[in-house]
């Protein structure tokens, strides 16, 4: 029986683009951008899902690894250079600078990461293609990005859910399993429509369509099992919280006369009303160095009547500056203080130092020539309420920080998203931030400077925030914790044995097939 016409304009189309590398090339990097669009803040997952499952089709018929490197290449630029447009903003803040660097910021960012994506398509056909090898490889990948060269884990595949149901799986198997369980979906189809001898095209789309909807469905049941556990009511009593977000752009933050604007707005939002049991401004909000703080922070306790503080702050021990919290007790003395340690490469430190001074070119996010030296590590600060895991900004983008042991009662990230302009960045960093709730069971408290600040419960749903753009302050009851869920638990390790011994097992059923 003849091939239906819409079936078998899809042939051609995919036989035309095969005989056409650079065709071929450019679709990938469409479908890449537009599975871009799955992530924050246009968040259409069905959209970015679609173009996963487009991808896998373009790209699941066996080639030449090394096509099919250049193949991947393209399509994770395209997917990149759209997900991470954001990265051009810090260039601008000082355009007379730094603009010239902004194309090629993108540029580079968005090729290096695509490097990962050409690894796991060339791996892939080394082993002889096919979707599913395709999403192995790409799952293996996309957990390396978020280890290898101090990592880089942002815009992982699995953010797509973020707004949805599917979201609620990260508490089991976490963002990297999340992405590998989308991966894997997107391939399903494209492997069914490749492994089914029906000769009719409808009825063999049927059964295509069938499957695979019914394996999404028990994720789905899964995923709505998971969101219906029940999260204890926050009792009357509890420690209530103050978000202070001044909103100070960053072009102007550490301008010499709007310092003091910025300042006496955060002291007059944290003055305001009832008193709370804890006050938090954002990152490096402090305008003075830790060791020149005394009488700075004396002025702030007085002025709100004693109530302790978070607040970030920069200091400097010897020759070594730090991107600092400082908690401030009811008399404004400073007491536990948390180092950032897991710094922005290019941004609060410069690798090779030495080539880039000789260049003139130093941190964006630095305000000392050497840059920012990191702190130890992971650290608790004792609240008195609670027992609180400090994460700086960019620290909250990888989820093994979150999993820190001894359980802390509550995540708090101060930050300053200025720095990611007002379009797509900060809503990018909300999402990872509420993925960290989700994935530990943990509420997580968010002071931003210009946005988005939030309180977000332990399902990494949004209790209050305040919007982008926008100064102001809120009160909000610390919400409680859930239980460790099974990823606090163990982590990203049953996905690596996993992906191993997957890998494992395509590499021998390879050597078994002659040729």
């Amino acid at each position: 029986m003849p091939a239906a016409p819409a079936h078998g304009v899809a042939q051609g189309l995919a036989r035309g683009l095969r005989r056409h590398p650079w065709r071929q090339r450019l679709c990938a990097a469409l479908l890449g951008a537009l599975a871009a669009t799955g992530l924050a803040p246009l968040g259409w997952a069905a959209l970015g899902f679609v173009a996963l499952i487009g991808l896998f089709a373009l790209s699941g018929e066996p080639m030449a690894p090394r096509r099919a490197a250049v193949l991947g290449w393209f399509a994770g630029t395209g997917y990149f250079a759209a997900g991470l447009n954001w990265i051009v903003e810090p260039f601008l803040v000082e355009p007379e600078i730094y603009g010239w660097m902004a194309p090629f910021g993108l540029i580079g960012l968005a090729g290096g990461l695509a490097l990962f994506r050409a690894l796991a398509f060339w791996g892939a056909a080394r082993l002889g293609g096919g979707p599913l090898r395709l999403a192995l490889g790409l799952a293996a990948v996309e957990l390396a990005r978020g280890y290898v060269l101090t990592g880089f884990p942002w815009a992982l595949p699995g953010y797509i859910w973020t707004e949805t149901v599917f979201a609620q799986l990260a508490a089991w198997i976490g963002p990297y399993g999340l992405t590998a369980l989308t991966l894997a979906m997107a391939a399903l189809p494209v492997w069914l429509w490749q492994r089914l001898t029906v000769s009719l095209p409808l009825l063999k789309a049927g059964r295509v369509f069938g499957l695979t909807v019914g394996l999404g469905t028990l994720l789905w049941y899964a995923a709505v099992t998971l969101d219906a556990r029940v999260l204890p009511e926050t009792p009357e009593t509890a420690p209530v919280l103050r978000l202070i977000q001044p909103n100070a752009p960053q072009d102007q933050k550490w301008d010499p006369d709007m310092i003091p604007v910025f300042f006496n707005r955060m002291v007059a939002f944290s003055a305001e009303g009832p008193r709370p049991d804890l006050i938090l401004w954002p990152e490096s909000a402090v305008p003075v160095l830790l060791e020149d703080a005394a009488p700075t922070l004396a002025y702030i306790s007085e002025q709100v009547g004693g109530v302790p503080l978070l607040l970030g702050i920069q200091r400097a021990e010897g020759r070594a500056f730090y991107n600092s919290a400082v908690l401030a007790d009811a008399e404004g003395r400073a007491g536990q203080v948390y180092d950032k340690h897991h710094l922005v490469p290019f941004g609060e430190y410069m690798p090779f130092p030495g080539f880039w001074q000789r260049l003139g070119i130093t941190g964006l996010a630095a305000r000392v020539e050497s840059g920012y030296a990191a702190g130890p590590g992971p650290a608790l600060l004792d609240l008195g309420f609670a027992r609180a895991l400090p994460l700086i900004c960019y620290e909250a983008v990888f989820p093994q920080y979150a999993r820190y042991r001894p359980r802390p009662d509550v995540l708090i990230q101060l930050t300053n998203d200025a720095w990611f302009g007002a379009h797509t960045g900060p809503y990018q960093h909300l999402a990872q931030a509420r993925m960290r709730a989700i994935e530990t069971g943990l509420p997580l408290v968010r002071a931003a400077n210009t946005g988005v600040s939030a309180v977000i419960d332990a399902k990494g749903r949004i209790v209050e925030a305040l919007p982008l753009n926008a100064a102001g302050y809120f009160d909000a009851a610390l919400p409680p914790a859930l239980p460790p869920t099974p990823y606090a638990r163990t982590g990203d390790m049953p996905l690596l044995v996993l992906l191993i011994a997957l890998g494992l097992a395509a590499i021998a059923r390879r050597r078994r097939i002659p040729g």
